[in-house]
């Protein structure tokens, strides 16, 4: 014997392993969703007058 269980066991087992890696995938697309920074925030424009202190 081989220690294999049959295939019906392989099966349930692959399905397992499937389900367990569409729900970790769900769990980081939730995480990157939640902490996503709106493009709208990353784009504005903030002053920055540090640079013409020494030319003034």
């Amino acid at each position: 014997m081989t220690g294999r269980r049959g295939p019906d066991h392989d099966d349930r087992g692959e399905q397992i392993q499937a389900a367990e890696r569409e729900a970790a995938r769900q769990r980081i697309l939730a995480q990157a969703e939640a902490e996503r920074i709106p493009a709208e925030e990353t784009t504005r424009a903030v002053p920055d007058r540090r640079w013409r202190r020494g030319r003034q």
